[in-house]
């Protein structure tokens, strides 16, 4: 399991956009990809689960990832969040 933590810097947090780009993104991957929020825990595979987190300009959270691909999903999905100016 591969696990790291992130702060958003998207002042809008996490909302439709962002949320339907990181979905997208961990659906590729075998793997089991999940995002923890204050103790809340969800697969990062569903929309719903993602927003229903509500995550604000200037939070932290991890992302969680066990399977085959453990590797290369932690590093596009950094990548991502990077390029859109979402998290670092």
């Amino acid at each position: 399991m591969v696990e790291k933590q992130f702060t958003i810097t998207d002042t809008a947090g996490i909302h439709a956009r962002p949320a339907a780009i990181l979905v997208n993104l961990a659906s590729k991957f075998d793997s089991e990809v999940n995002i923890v929020h204050q103790e809340k825990k969800v697969n990062l595979k569903s929309i719903l689960g993602v927003m229903s987190l509500g995550i604000a300009y200037g939070t932290e959270f991890k992302v969680n990832i066990e399977g085959t691909d453990e590797e290369d999903a932690l590093r596009e999905l950094e990548s991502m969040m990077q390029k859109e100016g979402l998290a670092k």
